[in-house]
């Protein structure tokens, strides 16, 4: 079982940045891939970000290049996404999800556990 606990969500004016944070329980975190899903009012949960288990390999939504970067750091157990640039169409929950394996992956129902998330709201 892995527990895992988001952070750094908020209120912030478009242009703006946030950092999230998702801190796992287990200590087995670097034998997991690793993903970011927001989901917006009225609309399906989308996938924002993922990356290997070792953070060799990355992946984007294309609503999201060149402005949000996905991270991780094994010895805190801890994956980060810096969102830059944040447009009013950014605003939604974010969830962090783990997937047992090394590979990511961009569909929600490969990923075994979930955070309870974090609102991130943009205005105009």
């Amino acid at each position: 079982q892995v527990q895992l606990v988001e952070s750094g969500g908020g209120l912030v004016q478009a242009g703006g940045s946030l950092r999230l944070s998702c801190a796992a329980s287990r200590r087995t975190f670097s034998s997991y891939a690793m993903g970011w899903f927001r989901q917006a009012p009225g609309k399906e949960r989308e996938f924002v970000a993922a990356i290997s288990w070792r953070g060799g390999y990355t992946g984007y939504a294309d609503s999201v290049k060149g402005r949000f970067t996905i991270s991780r750091d094994n010895a805190n157990n801890t994956v980060y996404l810096q969102m830059n640039s944040l447009k009013p169409e950014d605003t939604a929950v974010y969830y962090c999800a783990a997937r047992s394996g090394g590979q990511y992956s961009e569909l929600a129902r490969m990923y075994d556990y979930w955070g309870q998330g974090t609102q991130v709201t943009v205005s105009a």
